[in-house]
């Protein structure tokens, strides 16, 4: 959406965030306007925070196609017979399920993850060698069923997660690609404003491989603990934190600084650990079959939306980065006893403007009190504020303010839609 009246949007800011919600980002965005709680865990997207969560999908959408893979789309409801393939089926391998029962009596599972149903659409459409690499992802819905919700929407119930899965003819593939989709996520994290402070990680891998690899955010809300090495820029996992791992990544323990930080992705090699028990196979140039070598990929959207927000807002409210804010410009329209038809006039003349110079606009025309509007603007967080107001219009020059550094300056009217 390029431009949009405040009269017109539904949601209004509150003064105070619920009493029962402990989280920085969930408070903010509660009261901004950008989410609606509805229970513990569970959080609705309003107009504003949709257009966020759409913005950091397509950012990843972008990343993710560039590199050669193809979006799809799975159910949620999950087949319990296929899990029981893998042994994830019982909830002392998974606790957080969410099961149900049809009206059939039959269990059926809300997906807490894909890697059985991707493994097994895919196994229908590989043949051959030549089927292969092939690269999927989804957006869609997970479903856990967390002891304690209480990180706001970086720890959901409910979440809208980005899965990605390889499928690959051999280990060596599958490092390609691997290294690939790790450079991938950097770029995505450096485009929604958060890659400075955004590390490779290196963490457990459990029962699959030596190592997996998150990508970890320095953040004071985090519930995660990483050692940094900021020459090599990679740091390591608290719970992998032993010298002969630190020796096989060539890292010094006393180079490394501990620091709390918050997990927005993940990659992992599992090798054929499910394509070997779902039997998705392929036979190679001379006949004989093996099976597909597959690596899984996540991030979780409202992860990364509350992670910038935990990051960069202040005493006033949200920060946001331009690439993933609502809107660039938030239009503050300040209607005195004089003049009050030409600063209308030139409020709008500005509203039409910004659309024309491709600048998205959100436009304050509600009747209240300029501190009622900035106060809004500041909680509200949009990139940049301008003011159209009887001072202003007289003297032809416009307050810009930029929302991060807190900076004002008047501008001329050309330099406005240059931004």
């Amino acid at each position: 959406m390029g431009r949009m009246r405040q009269s017109k949007l539904f949601t209004k800011t509150r003064k105070e965030a619920p009493k029962d919600e402990v989280s920085k980002n969930a408070q903010l965005l509660i009261r901004a306007g950008y989410v609606h709680k509805e229970m513990a865990g569970v959080y609705d997207y309003l107009p504003l925070g949709l257009m966020v969560i759409d913005k950091i999908r397509n950012i990843i959408r972008e990343e993710m196609n560039a590199i050669g893979c193809q979006e799809v789309s799975l159910s949620a409801l999950q087949d319990p017979e296929l899990w029981k393939k893998s042994g994830r089926w019982a909830d002392d391998f998974i606790d957080v399920w969410f099961k149900t029962k049809l009206k059939s009596e039959a269990e059926l599972g809300l997906g807490v993850s894909h890697e059985e149903p991707m493994v097994r659409m895919v196994g229908q459409y590989i043949n051959s060698y030549r089927d292969l690499p092939l690269y999927v992802y989804q957006f869609q819905t997970k479903f856990r069923n967390e002891l304690r919700a209480k990180s706001g929407i970086m720890r959901g119930r409910e979440f809208l997660m980005k899965d990605m899965y390889s499928f690959c003819r051999s280990e060596a593939e599958l490092d390609v690609f691997y290294d690939k989709a790790a450079e991938a996520y950097k770029k995505i994290y450096h485009r929604v404003g958060i890659g400075d402070k955004t590390y490779f990680t290196f963490a457990s891998g459990g029962m699959f491989s030596k190592f997996s690899h998150e990508f970890q955010t320095v953040c004071d809300a985090g519930e995660d603990y990483i050692y940094i090495d900021d020459e090599k820029g990679i740091a390591v996992n608290d719970e992998v934190m032993q010298d002969e791992i630190l020796e096989s990544l060539g890292v010094k323990r006393e180079n490394l600084r501990k620091e709390k930080s918050i997990e927005v992705g993940n990659i992992f090699k599992y090798g054929t650990r499910y394509t070997k028990e779902l039997e998705v196979r392929f036979k190679d140039e001379e006949g004989n079959e093996h099976d597909g070598v597959n690596g899984a990929y996540g991030i979780g959207l409202g992860r990364v939306m509350g992670t910038v927000v935990e990051l960069f807002a202040d005493d006033k409210g949200i920060v946001w980065p331009e690439s993933i804010a609502p809107f660039k410009v938030h239009l503050i329209e300040l209607l005195g006893k004089d003049n009050f038809d030409a600063v209308k006039a030139k409020s709008l003349e500005f509203y039409d403007k910004f659309e024309k110079a491709g600048i998205s606009v959100l436009y304050d025309d509600r009747d209240l009190r300029a501190g009622e509007k900035f106060g809004d603007a500041d909680l509200m967080g949009l990139p940049w504020r301008v003011t159209v107001s009887d001072r202003t219009l007289a003297s032809g020059l416009y307050e810009l303010k930029n929302r991060k550094t807190g900076e004002v300056k008047m501008v001329n009217e050309a330099d406005l839609f240059k931004m």
